[in-house]
């Protein structure tokens, strides 16, 4: 298997890991091993039933992504990679370990609302390592040019930065909603209000609303990257990564609302974090194949004006 390849099952793992992690988490089935790790119940194959086999499947799919992480980790080393793909390599492996330090701690804690976030917001991060990895490792993306318009121009530094931007809020936005989750303060708002004003009084509705913004702010932001790479002319490639981005928004949007309809019905909340993540996954792709195709060097000579009408 090529080294390509084996990254993008790596993704794809990932990706259904984080999905499974939130049916583990709607089905309430976060304790079904118990407070003990590695083993579970005292076993190291437990009776696999009930709560117990959610758990310990969501546990060997994580060491068998372990496993196929530490591989691709020893395939990077023995391959010609570049220095940016080496270190990012790098970061990988710390987060894997970092990430099964906290599975550890939310199992022994007994699922505490703030590590079970921060264990997501680190499942995203190595997700986005991956693709990065993904990427700069494929010889295709290496030969894909964006158009030179915004390839040789301080037009590129500015996609990156909004990419930086939407990325960034859409972390935000998981992290938030997922603290909410585990804190069980989804219905804490109906859909267009909280209790009996649209202004949140309590702490579940303040974050319950806050939640919503991010999402809103992240729709916006999104919408606006699609009309900036028509009218700023950023290329076919980054212009339809850019519409599936919305494309997904528009289908978390519709997600969302039947979630709280349905009083967070577990389908229906695993396929929220399902469209969460692939919309986390195309934007933060995006801001990789645009990084990859990073140009060596930049003209120093562009002026200020330049700079703001670009």
């Amino acid at each position: 298997m090529t080294l390509n390849r084996f990254v993008y099952f790596t993704i794809i793992l990932t990706y259904f890991l984080i999905v499974f992690g939130g049916y583990v988490a709607s089905s309430e089935s976060g304790m079904g091993c118990g407070p003990e790790w590695p083993l579970c119940n005292g076993a190291v194959i437990p009776i696999l039933q009930g709560d117990t086999l959610i758990e310990f499947a969501h546990r060997v799919i994580g060491a068998v992504l372990g496993i196929m992480t530490v591989i691709l980790f020893i395939k990077l080393l023995r391959a010609q990679v570049d220095r940016s793909t080496r270190f990012v390599s790098w970061v990988m492996l710390f987060l894997l370990v970092v990430q099964i330090l906290f599975g550890a701690i939310v199992v022994i804690l007994d699922l505490p609302a703030i590590i079970v976030t921060a264990h997501l917001v680190i499942a995203m991060l190595f997700l986005a390592s991956l693709i990065w990895i993904g990427k700069s490792t494929n010889q295709m993306a290496v030969k894909e040019k964006i158009h030179s318009h915004i390839l040789n121009s301080v037009k590129h530094k500015i996609v990156i930065f909004h990419l930086n931007i939407a990325t960034t809020i859409l972390l935000l936005t998981l992290a938030v909603g997922a603290y909410i989750k585990h804190e069980s303060y989804g219905l804490a708002c109906g859909w267009l209000s909280c209790g009996e004003s649209l202004i949140p009084a309590t702490i579940p509705e303040f974050l319950q609303t806050t939640h919503r913004f991010l999402a809103i702010a992240a729709t916006l932001y999104i919408f606006l990257l699609i009309y900036w790479s028509y009218t700023k002319k950023w290329g076919a490639a980054l212009r339809n990564r850019l519409l599936f981005a919305g494309f997904l928004v528009l289908l978390q949007i519709i997600i969302g609302v039947l979630t709280v309809i349905t009083y967070i019905d577990i389908p229906w909340a695993v396929l929220h974090l399902a469209a969460g993540t692939a919309l986390f996954a195309s934007v933060y792709e995006a801001r990789a194949y645009v990084g990859v195709n990073m140009p060596m060097s930049y003209k120093p000579s562009i002026s200020s004006n330049e700079k703001f009408h670009s």
